[in-house]
């Protein structure tokens, strides 16, 4: 009788201890996160997207952005040695950013990155169309201005400042007229066009051209960037904008991107520990900026829908609201990224207005503003050093660089009303610097 009882007891315990057990583990199941796999160690070095976040939360995420950008910015040419010579010998965008005749033979393989299954044949017409030369190779620029469409450029005034640089580089050819130029300035060296572009303003170039290459006219004879390899359906509707600039006589120079170098560049980054589907535009001429420019500057790279000095709502673009798809970039976390090379003296990023140049007869030492005045917190120091930089600017104006100063770039919050009226000598600009270029050419 009595071990029959200690039997039940056994049971009884034993029992109990299940059953805590089975509820403790459903429990934990039950507390992951909808959409997140269980387990999944979160991804370093990002930053949370607004978008996806509580709307009070959103202030928080955008000031922890903004305080790390807060300070002082100068070149560290060390660090900057350091990251180049890398991204070079992993990437080699000098020679290999985009397709040539040289890299790409002629009876060779052209491999897709984004479908690797399917290789193209390089055919004597395709070789064709091919650039003869690589205009990156034995050249190199002082400063480079990389300008992405961020809503941050709108009423910004930064376009003098962007056109000062030696090389202009622009993505997925944004308008630069209608009232644009005083922000984001016209000069063009470099300009990328995404066949989605293509096929959604100009009906992939099946139907009348010539909107399409008057609308190239604001880019004079810049080189202009197209992924012809990166999918399969890209490459008719690119090789028609090629034929199409020259069946029309086009100023612009039309070259493919490399699918080698992309996707060594997508290798690289995954290195640095970015994760993401496929890099942006932005991200990869900022990539080759960084090999080919000894000073790169990067303007309308803000990802988030907040300014972020007085937090006031932004647009997708400076000239429209179209919202990107998030499930292909992470904007916010290739901002991180580029932050971090900000903070290491790599390569600078400019937010907010740039502060136009003084008038004559005013002091120049007040040409710039940095964060910290515009309500920031900084660390204990910071205002202090910003001050002492502020005294030491009227003894090293004569011989400072434009880009080694504290940021002209961050003196205050842009608004978001109707841009600056259309310059009207915005097209002799661009007729006289189209050619000035032929004439250095010849």
């Amino acid at each position: 009788m009595r071990g029959l009882f200690f039997c039940i007891l056994t049971l009884l315990i034993l029992g109990t201890v299940l059953t805590a057990f089975v509820w403790n583990f459903f429990s934990d199941r039950t507390n992951v996160h909808p959409g997140s796999p269980p387990h999944k160690a979160p991804i370093r070095n990002s930053v949370p997207d607004p978008s996806g976040t509580c709307k009070g939360c959103r202030d928080t995420v955008t000031e922890k952005v903004v305080e790390r950008y807060s300070h002082s910015w100068r070149k560290q040419e060390d660090n900057f040695t350091k990251f180049r010579s890398l991204l070079r010998d992993k990437c080699h965008g000098v020679t290999k950013a985009m397709v040539t005749q040289a890299n790409t033979p002629l009876g060779s393989k052209v491999v897709y990155d984004g479908e690797k299954r399917k290789p193209l044949q390089v055919t004597p017409e395709l070789f064709s169309t091919f650039a003869k030369e690589n205009p990156f190779v034995n050249t190199t620029w002082d400063t480079c201005s990389v300008v992405g469409n961020g809503g941050i450029l709108a009423n910004s005034s930064c376009g003098e400042k962007i056109d000062s640089a030696q090389f202009v580089i622009r993505c997925n050819l944004p308008p630069l007229e209608n009232g644009y130029k005083r922000d984001v300035g016209n000069k063009t060296d470099l300009v990328t066009a995404n066949p989605s572009i293509l096929m959604e303003k100009y009906g992939g170039l099946q139907g009348r051209r010539r909107p399409f290459v008057e609308s190239l006219r604001s880019y004079g004879d810049s080189l202009m960037l197209l992924p012809a390899f990166s999918y399969g359906h890209n490459t008719p509707v690119s090789l028609r904008a090629l034929y199409t600039i020259q069946d029309f006589d086009s100023p612009s120079r039309p070259v493919f991107f490399n699918p080698e170098y992309l996707q060594s560049l997508a290798v690289f980054w995954r290195g640095q520990g970015l994760q993401t589907v496929r890099l942006s535009t932005g991200l990869i001429v900022a990539s080759l900026a960084l090999e080919l420019c000894a000073n790169v500057h990067l303007y309308g790279f803000w990802p988030f829908n907040q300014h972020p000095h007085r937090h006031q709502p932004l647009t997708n673009h400076y000239y429209d609201n179209r919202q990107s798809k998030k499930t292909v970039h992470s904007m916010p976390a290739e901002f991180d990224h580029l932050l971090r090379l900000h903070s290491q003296g790599v390569l600078r990023i400019h937010l907010g207005e740039c502060v136009p140049a003084a008038s004559p007869g005013c002091s120049t030492e007040m040409a710039w503003a940095p964060a910290s005045f515009s309500g920031l917190s900084l660390q204990a120091g910071s205002l202090g050093s910003a001050m002492a930089t502020l005294a030491q600017r009227k003894t090293t104006s004569q011989t400072q660089k434009p880009w080694a100063g504290p940021d002209t770039n961050v003196s205050g919050p842009s608004g978001l009303g109707q841009g600056a009226t259309e310059d009207p000598t915005q097209g002799s600009d661009s007729e006289q610097r189209t050619k000035q270029r032929r004439g250095n050419r010849r």
